[in-house]
């Protein structure tokens, strides 16, 4: 509290404005108790009732519906958090800018920080006291450099700013994998299989930002995924596995502050990225781990030398937490599976699980190694016969058992599961061999198409790399509802289809009858 600064009492008003992360409120410009040129310098105030304290942006308005002179509107995140009743007086005051930020503008200048320092800067991430603008500062000053003693102080600060979870089991596994490659939704098999065997497997996963499917939205096309910690550790316990979103239980919130800003900024330097994942494994109580970095001319991994120089980084932190760190580097030269979008990559991983004939092998047999490398930090099992074990959990039914038990535990989905109504196919327009696909530019397809927000919207593949296609047979298939992003989607598919026939660029789409 600043007893130097003004402040006064407004009623608490809730505004139907969804501001995505971050805190805003909004003041009536004909406010008699707080007139708006007291902010003059400030562009955040700071809300108390209580020992509550929230900081948030401020706007000024001239539309008394949205807040009266006596009120003060809080959008929808920030009445979330504030978690105070419709009337409430609460003490407004402008709110000087967080301590943290000092060490802010001196990473930009170029200097180490310390453990402290960075622990403030998350701390005050996670509590939502930082701006875009103030976050944007941050992620630019950490990606000029960062030292490893600075990568270790970021990974353990974001591990601790939220819930920690402790498991009874002496091994408890997990996988992650780096992402960019559309349809990999390896860990919806691997998951059961693991836990088929008997091993833990607490998945915790993210939701997409930037692609159009994250494992959270996939698996709740099948079950729910919005699950808290106590609800969490009762199907771990009676399940050994699930797939939940991460967000419900606060798994390094600083983390998902970062990444909301720094995606879209393209800002996802090697360092970060390993903070980022290493944060939330430590969070969830992980004690081995298995890091797949898919490597293609259109991954997020482009090399070997890339791909080694990360792989020591995840190596480093691990040893230095505690944990048993493995990296793996997988082929990333096209996606995996058959499906792009929530229910298409659902409708796949059922299909391996199932073991159903048209199931995509590619995702099958992914699936397998990534499960054989979990199953043998089983120390009852014998070295070199992961594989064998986990082929046998899929092929015998027990996988697809498990994952049903499992999908019951979580409860059912409040999905709707139908496919776009709306649709077009992208032909060839030649005979040859697709030689090339761009990941990058499918992942942007299927988006523009209503993925991951439509679950039934998204892409399905008919040609791989390798395969032969003859004059005007359809390459993949554009799911859509609404015609607008149909029209969208069919012109962004026209101009650059993602596909390479015999090394020239497929042909335009063409909307199926």
């Amino acid at each position: 509290m600043h007893p130097d600064l003004p402040h006064s009492q407004l009623k608490i008003r809730r505004v139907r404005l969804d501001t995505g992360r971050e805190n805003v409120v909004v003041v009536s410009r004909h406010s008699k108790a707080l007139r708006a040129e007291i902010f003059r310098g400030f562009s955040r105030v700071e809300l108390r009732q209580g020992g509550k304290v929230l900081l948030a942006t401020l706007l000024i308005t001239d539309d008394d519906t949205l807040a009266s002179p006596d009120e003060i509107g809080l959008s929808e995140p920030a009445f979330r958090r504030f978690a105070e009743a419709v009337g409430t007086l609460v003490t407004v005051r402008p709110a000087p800018p967080p301590e943290s930020l000092e060490a802010v503008r001196a990473k930009i200048r170029g200097r180490i920080l310390s453990q402290a320092e960075i622990g403030a800067i998350i701390s005050d991430l996670a509590h939502y006291r930082y701006s875009d603008m103030e976050i944007a500062a941050f992620l630019i000053g950490s990606a000029s450099f960062i030292t490893s003693d600075e990568l270790l102080a970021l990974t353990g600060a974001m591990a601790q700013a939220g819930t920690q979870l402790v498991w009874p089991a002496p091994v408890v596994v997990d996988k992650h994998c780096i992402g960019g490659i559309p349809g990999n939704r390896t860990s919806m098999v691997v998951v059961p299989i693991v836990a088929a065997h008997g091993l833990p497997i607490p998945k915790t996963s993210s939701r997409a930002i930037t692609s159009p499917a994250g494992t959270a939205d996939t698996m709740e096309v099948l079950a729910r995924v919005n699950i808290g910690v106590e609800e969490m550790k009762a199907i771990v316990s009676s399940c050994n596995g699930c797939l939940i979103w991460g967000g419900h239980v606060n798994l390094s919130p600083a983390d998902d502050v970062l990444i909301s800003v720094g995606r879209p900024l393209s800002l996802d330097t090697r360092e970060q990225m390993v903070a980022s994942i290493m944060s939330k494994k430590i969070a969830a109580g992980s004690t081995h781990l298995l890091i797949d970095i898919p490597v293609g001319p259109t991954a997020k991994v482009t090399g070997g030398v890339e791909a080694m120089r990360l792989r020591k980084l995840f190596e480093f932190v691990g040893d230095r937490f505690g944990r048993s760190v493995e990296v793996i580097t997988t082929d990333g030269s096209q996606p995996i599976g058959n499906g792009i979008g929530p229910m298409l990559e659902a409708n796949d991983v059922m299909a391996v699980l199932g073991n159903e004939p048209a199931a995509p092998r590619d995702l099958r047999e992914k699936s397998l190694r990534l499960a054989a490398h979990l199953l043998e930090y089983d120390p009852k099992l014998r070295g070199g016969a992961g594989y064998a074990r986990a082929r046998e959990l899929l092929d015998s039914g027990a996988a697809l058992k498990q994952m049903q038990k499992i999908i019951d535990a979580q409860g059912p989905s409040t999905c709707s599961n139908g496919l776009g109504p709306l649709s077009f196919d992208v032909k060839a327009a030649h005979d040859g061999i697709v030689s090339a696909i761009d990941c990058l530019r499918l992942n942007r397809l299927a988006r523009t198409a209503g993925a991951p927000l439509d679950k039934g919207a998204g892409i399905r593949l008919f040609k791989k790399i390798g395969d032969r296609v003859e004059q005007g047979e359809p390459l993949y298939r554009v799911y859509t509802f609404d015609r607008p992003e149909h029209d969208l989607v069919a012109a962004a598919a026209a101009e650059e289809t993602g596909y390479l026939v015999n090394g020239h660029e497929a042909p335009q789409a063409k909307t199926a009858p």
